[in-house]
């Protein structure tokens, strides 16, 4: 993490010479590595604690980027807004015109199955979806939604590596990415349990296809913020303060093939 004399986030307007339609960062001003929360606040959050020398370089429509360095490496960090439309937009973007390789969400989910627990970190293996994201027009194919192998290997490789006390567990498994954020329907998310899916959230579906569609890697590392089953959740303090081991995680996938994450003892939390 940045020490007591890294400097303050620059927070003027982004010099302008050229952009799309949803980012107004110059050619070069994102790293090939980016972190994508959902929320503009937390991706202010995670440049601010997390990424060294970090800089403004989009603002537009709210949704805040930065770009600094993380042990040395550079990495951006861009939020995606809600839902599939808006992450594929911005993940295409990145992927298209800005040079981008490898995108890493790092956002929140609603927890499915009782062993999956408020705060563990669900890492998306797959992306059950009701959108049409899945689909390809026209051929009657419906695609299977994955990350990136090197990255989800790489994440799960430094899940194992962290501190046995540094909190919950750590699964490995399906997702399902909605487009109803109020989808009272207890018969969908049954069929999905008895199917191994361990949460629910809007936008890795969108981004895994974005992946495939435009040749770059992705991966989902999840905090589980509410659990369905139970009505537990966290405040929306906690929301904003607890996910600093998902980053984490999503940065040591980031960094695959580099060597730069540290090796750690083995975590006994780890559900594989």
């Amino acid at each position: 993490m940045p020490g007591p004399g890294t400097p303050p986030i620059a927070h003027g307007t982004p010099r302008i010479t050229h952009g799309t339609p949803h980012l107004a960062a110059a050619p070069g001003d994102f790293a090939p590595l980016v972190l994508m929360p959902g929320d503009p606040r937390r991706a202010t959050r995670i440049a601010e604690t997390f990424l060294d020398d970090a800089r403004l370089v989009t603002d537009v429509r709210g949704i805040l980027g930065y770009t600094g360095t993380h042990l040395g490496e550079p990495m951006s960090v861009l939020a995606s807004g809600m839902g599939v439309p808006s992450v594929s937009i911005y993940a295409t973007e990145l992927l298209r015109h800005y040079g981008v390789r490898r995108i890493v969400r790092v956002g929140t989910a609603g927890a499915i199955p009782a062993s999956v627990a408020l705060r563990d970190v669900v890492i998306a293996s797959a992306a059950h979806t009701d959108s049409q994201v899945a689909r390809l027009p026209g051929v009657g194919v419906t695609l299977s939604l994955a990350p990136s192998p090197r990255l989800l290997s790489a994440a799960v490789r430094a899940a194992r590596q962290e501190q046995p006390d540094s909190g919950g567990a750590v699964h490995v498994g399906p997702v399902f990415s909605t487009d109803h954020f109020y989808l009272d329907r207890p018969a969908v998310f049954d069929e999905l349990e008895r199917r191994g899916t361990l949460a629910v959230e809007m936008e890795a579906a969108g981004l895994y296809a974005v992946a495939a569609a435009e040749g770059g890697e992705a991966l989902a590392v999840l905090t589980a913020s509410d659990h369905l089953r139970t009505g537990a959740e966290l405040s929306a303090a906690e929301r904003e303060t607890c996910f600093a081991r998902a980053v984490h995680i999503a940065a040591a996938a980031l960094l695959a093939d580099s060597g730069k994450f540290a090796q750690k003892t083995p975590n006994r939390n780890m559900v594989p």
